[in-house]
């Protein structure tokens, strides 16, 4: 059966070792893209903890202090249910209720503000521009 390329010498599979080659380069391509992608976001994470407004530049720490006390919460929690469980439950059933009523996006910014922050750290710190 006649081939439909109009040069079925020439076609990719007479040459595999460049089609793979062609592959890793389109790989190549595209994670360059991706790490320059990475880099902008980085300079303006980096921008923003760097800046002299201090309500830029504490924005991000504050709200993780506010994480960890709600985090950290459990522990008071634990004592308060071993001397009086149902005041702990009560107090927990509030808390569930209320972290609830927060909208789903929320937590997304606080994962995506949380990453991003300990991501601008480290690449500062990997930079040499933070201790």
């Amino acid at each position: 059966m006649p081939s439909s390329h109009p040069f079925p010498s020439c076609s990719t599979r007479s040459f595999p070792q460049a089609r793979d080659r062609a592959k890793l380069e389109l790989l190549k391509l595209q994670g360059d893209q991706e790490m320059a992608t990475i880099a902008v976001q980085m300079q303006a994470i980096v921008a923003e903890a760097q800046s002299n407004d201090p309500w830029t530049s504490r924005a991000r720490p504050s709200f993780l202090y506010m994480m960890y006390t709600l985090i950290l919460w459990s522990i008071p929690m634990g004592l308060i249910a071993a001397a009086d469980p149902k005041m702990a439950q009560g107090i927990a059933s509030g808390m569930t209720a209320y972290l609830r009523g927060i909208p789903e996006e929320l937590y997304a910014l606080f994962g995506t503000g949380y990453l991003g922050y300990t991501a601008a750290r480290t690449w500062g710190k990997v930079k040499g521009v933070e201790r």
